[in-house]
């Protein structure tokens, strides 16, 4: 007989959790449709009020629910973020006016890789690895937010120190940089740490 009546209560609290967590995964649903970019973990629990491990449970629940839909949860930029899939990308694009839009080309891309790599650099050290002038590309990258000033040397002359966004984490679908390839994929070695 206890053990039946400790089933129960079990059972029972197992649909309140349940119930919670479904609560839960329609309330952070909303947050990342108005949210406009990731929502980190702590920012989905002070907005819930519940325990992260029910928000964890949510966001599973929200990821599994999404499966096979055109939309997606992507774990983006250290946090979550409702997206279209890629495989969407292109009509997307299209209903946007994207497609008109400049793509980066080899030159940005070339240094906005040298910057994600060997963030923080100045221009000259990146000018040297790059062998040419790149004053124009780093105005194009910082203009499209996919680089940001994060300070100045402290050197001669102070020159500024250029770093990736968040939105170089959105544009490339990363959740952080741990995520970049390693410069061994490209049959590089790691690139030498810029000197002090």
């Amino acid at each position: 007989m206890i053990e039946l009546e400790q089933a129960a209560g079990d059972a029972a609290r197992l649909h309140e959790r349940d119930a919670r967590v479904r609560e839960t995964a329609r309330a952070i649903e909303c947050i990342l449709l108005v949210s406009g970019g990731p929502v980190r973990m702590e920012q989905l629990v002070d907005a819930s009020q519940v325990p992260p491990e029910i928000v964890t449970a949510a966001v599973e629940v929200l990821m599994q629910e999404y499966a096979g839909r055109g939309l997606e949860i992507q774990t983006v930029a250290g946090g979550y973020q409702l997206a279209p899939r890629p495989d969407h990308a292109e009509v997307v694009q299209r209903f946007l006016g994207a497609a008109g839009r400049e793509p980066l080309t080899q030159a940005t891309l070339e240094t906005l890789a040298i910057v994600a790599y060997r963030q923080p650099i100045t221009r000259p050290e990146l000018e040297a690895v790059r062998g040419v002038r790149s004053e124009y590309v780093l105005e194009r990258l910082e203009e499209r937010r996919l680089i940001r000033v994060v300070g100045r040397k402290a050197t001669v002359g102070r020159p500024i120190l250029y770093a990736t966004t968040e939105g170089f984490l959105r544009y490339f679908g990363l959740r952080d940089l741990a995520d970049l390839p390693p410069m061994a994929a490209f049959g590089m070695i790691h690139p030498a740490a810029p000197e002090e």
